[in-house]
């Protein structure tokens, strides 16, 4: 087997990434068919955003709670916990839209149900990856590991369309159930041993503080944390609302297709890529290539030729995953191994905060500055934010360790 897939010789990362990829699948099923769901039952656009909204807040909310669980408890127990709820939440789901028993309200409820459930998880997930690999083998992981979940939504993203079309949405979100199950399983077979904290318990918020001084303690961490709340906060509307007006009404409904599956293309490069180069200083290249996300929305704003905005989809994807990657692996070999779920929590919480008040404010601020010109902002905000992260010199500075981590997490054999 390749060095650069060596990760996958060890037992609990093999069933580390099954769990995770099958999720993705999931994942991407369950918008698709959750959209349909609510347009059959009569509900309107805000209603379908209010729905969404409700498991994005949840998410949001609980997250920091999820990194302090996931520094105290076993790590393997929270993701096994929050995928059984989440296959017996979306079982709920699924049989309500099945039965013909299903509200918007219910779905909303259990929609922010799911939320929580998933940021319990998200943490402990991300934190896990360096107890499943010994440390010389934690930059393969760090790559494998989004290249498989990424390629796994790309195919989600195909399959929900075709579910919703053949079986309709309740069988499709029965499905992601399913998967969910399947991570469960994988998570329970994982043999990992991980150091828990001994002597007194201190509080929830005492827990937190020391996450958040870890946090403060790295430049390169808070500072694209920021930049990271910036992306979401301008794109998130941009993508979601802007684009495809812009491109599905100007262009056709297909092209906003093509581009998103270009987008998703871009992902799947910068992934393989990240399977062979391993540069020495990974953080500063990874910020640069972040800086051509600007691509996608400026190619928007500028051009109404297909190829120039398929190009900037494309460019956009491979940087933000090549950046994914380096980051991802920044984190793992430099954050003390007792706070790396809290910080992966803070890492989630400020960079999606400011999401919901993106989508909510992106249309009445382009409808009064004008769609393109407001494309064009946002290009523009991505791109200086990405750059100007670069004047810290710790991001142009902190380099790869070339054995992987100075964790002190023990993996088994």
């Amino acid at each position: 087997m390749s060095s650069r897939l060596s990760a996958l010789r060890y037992r609990d990362f093999r069933f580390l990434v099954g769990g995770t990829t099958a999720s993705a699948l999931g994942n991407a099923i369950t918008p698709i068919a959750l959209a349909f769901a609510v347009l059959d039952l009569g509900g309107s656009a805000s209603e379908l955003g209010l729905v969404v909204a409700a498991f994005a807040l949840a998410e949001v909310v609980t997250a920091l709670f999820g990194g302090v669980l996931g520094d105290r408890l076993p790590r393997k127990l929270m993701m096994e916990g929050s995928a059984a709820g989440s296959a017996v939440t979306q079982l709920v789901i699924a049989t309500s839209l099945v039965a013909g028993f299903a509200t918007i309200p219910m779905l909303g409820v259990v929609g922010a149900l799911n939320g929580c459930l998933a940021a319990l998880s998200q943490p402990s997930s991300r934190a896990m990856t360096r107890l499943t690999v010994p440390p010389e083998e934690l930059a393969s992981a760090v790559s494998i590991r989004p290249l498989l979940q990424t390629s796994a939504s790309t195919v989600g993203y195909t399959l929900g369309g075709v579910l919703v079309a053949v079986v309709g949405s309740g069988w499709a979100i029965g499905v992601d159930a399913l998967t969910f199950a399947i991570a469960a399983c994988c998570y329970s077979r994982m043999r990992v041993e991980q150091t828990l904290p001994t002597g007194p318990r201190t509080s929830i918020l005492a827990d937190l503080g020391d996450g958040a001084r870890e946090v403060l303690a790295h430049a390169w961490l808070w500072l694209l944390i920021g930049q990271a709340m910036l992306y979401h906060l301008f794109y998130g509307g941009a993508q979601t609302v802007l684009g495809p007006i812009l491109i599905g009404g100007e262009i056709g409904r297909s092209a906003w297709g093509l581009a998103l599956g270009t987008l998703m293309a871009g992902f799947v490069v910068g992934g393989l890529l990240c399977l062979r180069w391993r540069p020495r200083r990974g953080l500063l290249i990874g910020t640069v290539l972040l800086s051509l996300t600007a691509l996608f929305p400026l190619a928007m704003a500028l051009s109404d030729h297909l190829w120039v905005i398929l190009v900037g989809a494309f460019l956009h994807g491979f940087g933000l995953q090549v950046f994914d990657v380096f980051w991802d692996l920044s984190i793992q070999q430099n954050v003390a191994p007792d706070k790396l779920a809290r910080v992966y929590s803070f890492d989630i919480v400020g960079s999606f905060v400011a999401r919901p008040v993106g989508l909510a404010l992106t249309g009445p601020i382009a409808l009064a500055v004008g769609f393109r010109e407001w494309m064009l902002v946002v290009g523009c905000i991505m791109g200086a934010s990405a750059l100007l992260a670069l004047t810290s010199s710790e991001v142009r500075h902190l380099t790869r360790d070339p054995v992987g981590s100075a964790a002190t997490d023990r993996v088994p054999a």
